[in-house]
């Protein structure tokens, strides 16, 4: 098969084509999300009951990775495509309901800040406003948070909500994955049945290999990938067009400057490193589970602590990149500045702050993590 036959390479040839006109729009359109779909990124954690295709970890998590080199902010919306395993908790009826019409889901929504939800009859009257809900223009259905109670151990509770009953705030004008639209979501009245909400990090109901992995670790190593997607772009294009131009000033190209080269091998150095650990301790924890055991909490330690710091190691590749190409990076039509505004989002998110070294190390000095939702 060619690049021209493989559908995943034709829908990276066409992202490469509109990823501009995605910027402009501040997000990925429904007809680009319904081509991710065709390709099966959105039912790699449906269950396998519901018409699913479950994927292990590591596979999905290099998919969202190559996406991610050719756009950041697609590759965070696709990275969305293993958020299912969030539902599990939820009732098995609720589950068929939301699968009826196939495997194919979009979830997206703004979990935080979590909004009080006034208890009814046969659920939770929904008023509030919730932030960056990435991806939520054509999600199929949307989730937003509320609190816990006595019944979920203070976790809090995300509540679905179908689209159309929610108002999106198309407020998302930002340095870094533009294309994101991490609108905010406002509900006014809206009451949602108590089956259609379950308690993130809670127990699943679902017994399959997937369900078994951690929910939140998933969802925290999938944003994480995406830092290694736009490093890997940086790179490929110091090493490649980069590489081969030549200073105003009539000084050597670049390719000719000891200390480009240098800088640059050692962030190759630095990015295959923390990648190499990152998947490593995917595979490790996934063949925990194959072998019909449970990630430990050394194992999610791991996961967490390699995800944390590929998105560092991501960023400050890009950046070296950028601090190594001299005034041409300057240039708002040069790629590096959007490339530094993508990867520098990344490490910012809750779920890749530099409090997960501290929580990390604390579990695996036999200590509680230090952060709550750890796994």
């Amino acid at each position: 098969m060619t690049a021209h036959d493989d559908p995943f390479e034709e829908m990276l040839t066409e992202l490469a084509r509109r990823r501009e006109e995605f910027r402009d729009l501040r997000h990925v359109p429904k007809d680009f999300v319904d081509r991710l779909k065709r390709l099966g990124l959105y039912r790699v954690s449906t269950p396998r009951r519901f018409g699913g295709e479950p994927m292990p970890p590591a596979d999905f998590l290099r998919r969202v990775e190559r996406i991610s080199a050719v756009d950041g902010s697609t590759g965070w919306v696709a990275s969305f495509g293993c958020a299912l395993v969030y539902l599990g908790s939820l009732p098995l009826d609720t589950q068929a309901r939301l699968y009826a019409d196939g495997p194919d889901v979009v979830l997206a929504g703004g979990l935080f800040p979590v909004q009080e939800a006034t208890p009814t009859r046969h659920g939770f009257l929904l008023n509030g406003r919730w932030k960056f809900a990435s991806g939520c223009v054509a999600a199929d259905i949307l989730v937003v948070g509320i609190p816990g109670d006595d019944s979920t151990s203070g976790k809090p509770r995300g509540a679905l909500v179908p689209p159309e009953r929610l108002r999106v705030v198309r407020d998302w004008d930002v340095v870094g994955m533009q294309a994101t639209g991490s609108f905010d979501l406002v509900a006014e009245d809206v009451e949602v049945a108590r089956e259609w909400t379950f308690i993130r990090g809670g127990a699943p109901v679902i017994d399959e290999p997937l369900y078994r992995y951690p929910a939140i670790t998933y969802s925290a190593q999938a944003l994480a990938v995406v830092s290694a997607g736009v490093a890997r772009a940086a790179l490929d294009l110091a090493e490649g067009t980069g590489a081969g131009r030549a200073g105003i000033t009539g000084a050597p190209k670049l390719a000719d400057r000891a200390y480009y080269r240098a800088g640059i091998a050692e962030a190759e150095a630095a990015l295959r490193s923390a990648r190499a650990y990152f998947y490593e301790a995917t595979g490790e924890a996934w063949q925990a589970i194959t072998d019909g055991g449970a990630v430990s909490d050394e194992q999610n330690a791991h996961l967490r602590l390699s995800a944390a710091h590929l998105a560092r190691v991501g960023a400050e590749v890009v950046a070296k990149v950028v601090s190594l190409s001299g005034t041409a990076a300057i240039h708002r039509a040069h790629p590096l500045p959007a490339l530094l505004g993508d990867v520098m989002v990344v490490q910012e998110h809750a779920f890749l702050s530099p409090a997960m070294y501290d929580a990390a190390g604390a579990v695996l000095m036999g200590r509680p993590p230090t952060v709550p939702a750890f796994r």
